[in-house]
């Protein structure tokens, strides 16, 4: 059985998250991080990976972090007038606009017809990115085991169905060789074995864990037609409370249960914290004073830095 994967999520979404993520990583203690495409830090987080490749002891697989419900369209406001604000260019359709345009068979082919457009055009900046960090592994002596390409998403919203079938036509038009999907499924028993916890668990995240256990299945097909290994995620009912307690009273029945199914476990973590000061109009207000400037997030940097898996 593999060991788990230690995953980061957010990197290139503020300049203090990667600065936080770039510590992990320096540190040998992330394994793999997903990188947000559109935000208008890219260009410098990315800047600062470049720079910081020759000293990593290895360098993370990573992940295109697909994102339609922040940032800027990368595909432009005609090409996706229907995802976009029109004032700005910036993400406006949301998770809830695209999990409802799954289902009207009106909107849905406009939708997805759009959505390829944004997921290409997100793709291709990453990947490019990703490419040149690779180059300057190798020719820096620094070890990398990535080889094709890498697919997760911001709020996973490639588990919606319309965003499902938009990411994997665009796969097989594009023809890239895709060696990892995330499957955003999390056993949800695991979380009820110790009462102590049962406080800290944030209702939402319940439900969360519970829609996108609908969707994992598709995923699960996927990834088996393709010899893809299957998964478990680990950061859906904990999200934004993964610290060293909570991890040590659930990560031995957590890293069983995988076991026992035959799936690699994905440890997800959000250990960035954004700055006051870094949240633009690219950023939800909303999501940034829920998740991405609290003092948690440096709770789960210390959990990446100082759990022995």
């Amino acid at each position: 059985m593999s060991k788990p994967d230690i995953h980061a999520d957010d990197y290139a979404l503020t300049l203090n998250t990667s600065k936080d993520m770039l510590s992990c990583m320096r540190a040998g203690k992330l394994n793999s991080i997903s990188v947000v495409p559109n935000m208008n830090c890219f260009e410098a987080c990315m800047s600062l990976l470049y720079e910081e490749i020759p000293k990593l002891p290895f360098l993370p697989l990573m992940s295109v972090h697909l994102d339609f419900v922040e940032g800027r369209s990368l595909a432009g406001k005609e090409a996706a007038p229907d995802l976009v604000k029109p004032e700005d260019g910036l993400m406006g359709l949301g998770w809830g606009g695209l999990f409802a345009a799954s289902y009207l068979p009106g909107k849905r082919k406009k939708i997805k017809s759009q959505l390829k457009r944004e997921i290409k055009a997100q793709i291709g900046r990453v990947q490019e990115a990703v490419e040149k960090c690779i180059s300057i592994a190798q020719e820096a002596g620094v070890p990398c085991a990535q080889k094709g390409l890498r697919i997760d998403s911001h709020q996973h919203a490639h588990m919606i169905p319309v965003v499902w079938e938009a990411v994997l036509q665009v796969i097989s038009e594009e023809g890239y060789q895709v060696e990892y999907i995330r499957n955003s499924k999390e056993p949800l028993r695991v979380f009820l074995t110790d009462v102590s916890l049962y406080k800290t668990y944030r209702p939402i995240n319940f439900v969360k864990n519970r829609l996108l256990d609908l969707y994992s299945h598709k995923v699960d097909r996927y990834c088996k037609a393709r010899g893809m290994s299957q998964m478990y995620l680990w950061g859906l009912v904990m999200s934004g409370r993964m610290d060293q307690g909570r991890i040590g009273k659930l990560y031995g029945k957590m890293k069983g249960k995988a076991e026992k199914d035959g799936r690699t476990l994905e440890i997800l973590f959000h250990p960035g914290l954004t700055l006051p000061e870094e949240v633009t109009p690219e950023i939800a207000r909303e999501a940034a004073e829920d998740f991405y400037l609290r003092k948690d997030r440096h709770l789960e940097m210390a959990a990446v830095l100082h759990v022995k898996w």
